[in-house]
Formats: C-alpha cells, structure tokens, sequence
C-alpha cells in the first residue's frame, strides 16, 4: 500500500495529463488512469510511506503553505526501476524550499517518509505509468513526449491512500 501526500494540479495541466492516460491506455499502456478503480488524478507525490496519518500529517504540517499557486514546469520524461514512466519537473528553488519545508515539519513531528521522498533524494516528478511493458516502453515515452513541455500551477493538497479510500485535503 501506498500513502502519499499530492499536490494537484491546474484545470489545462489535468485535462493534458487525463488525455495522455487515455492515449496510453488505447496503445496498452497502463497508467494511473486504470489503477485503483480510477481513483488517482494527476499529482505530485512531496513524500509518501506505506501509512500516513492524515491527521498526523495534518498536525505536523501546521500553517506550512503547500503550494497553491507556485508554478511547475515539466519538460522531460523519466523513468524508474520497475517499469515507471514519469515527467520530470524542473525543480526550482521554489519546489525545492517547499520539499525542504514539509519534511522538516513531517521529521518533526515524527511522521515517517520512505527515503528516495526525502530531501536530496527526491526527483520531482508526476507519475504517468507504474507498470509499463517492457515491449512498450518506446512508445509510452515517445507519446510522453508529444505532450511536453507541459506548464502546470498547484492548486490544491491531499493526503491520499487509494487502498484504503483515504482522500483527506489539507490546507495549501
């Protein structure tokens, strides 16, 4: 199971990234589209574990903004072990000091992340695909490609645990 705290995405930025779900998913290609009964909505994953408190989370982080109206651009497709295709964000001091400033209120308030989300590993990233064949690994990220770059604005936070039908917003 995974639990993750998102940050959501503008209104233009969704709707490219739903389109490119379904382009991928008529070539094949799953992706978070068809995961989890369709629960996921394009995002970006700030830290995630197996288990997260949403109150825990919500405590921890107090007052911190969490990043309605910064801006994010994404110009590159990436890709993890296991099969994972992913846009790259350029990360900005601005993403950066946000990162920064949630774990050290998530440490502090001894909520536990796994540690490839923490700062100076974490690659920002909006996940397209957990699980892509290996015979289509080409063209999931040739048709990744046609999309970018893609400019997107946080509008909104959540502490999400699909498995578990967990959706709790937090104040950003």
């Amino acid at each position: 199971m995974v639990a993750a705290l998102e940050l959501y995405l503008d209104t233009h930025a969704t709707r490219r990234l739903r389109t490119l779900w379904h382009a991928l998913e008529a070539e094949g290609i799953p992706t978070l589209a068809s995961l989890q009964d369709s629960k996921h909505r394009p995002h970006v994953s700030l830290a995630a574990a197996a288990r997260l408190s949403p109150d825990a989370v919500a405590e921890a982080l107090g007052a911190v903004p969490l990043g309605r109206g910064l801006e994010l651009d994404m110009d590159f497709v990436g890709q993890f072990v296991g099969r994972v295709v992913w846009l790259g964000i350029t990360p900005t001091p601005e993403l950066l000091d946000l990162h920064r400033a949630v774990h050290d209120r998530l440490a502090e308030g001894g909520v536990e992340v796994w540690e490839h989300y923490r700062p100076g590993r974490w690659v920002p990233h909006c996940t397209v695909s957990l699980r892509v064949p290996n015979p289509l690994m080409g063209p999931a990220v040739r048709r990744c490609l046609e999309i970018l770059p893609l400019h997107a604005t946080i509008t909104g936070a959540s502490i999400t645990d699909h498995a578990n039908d967990i959706a709790h917003a937090l104040p950003s």
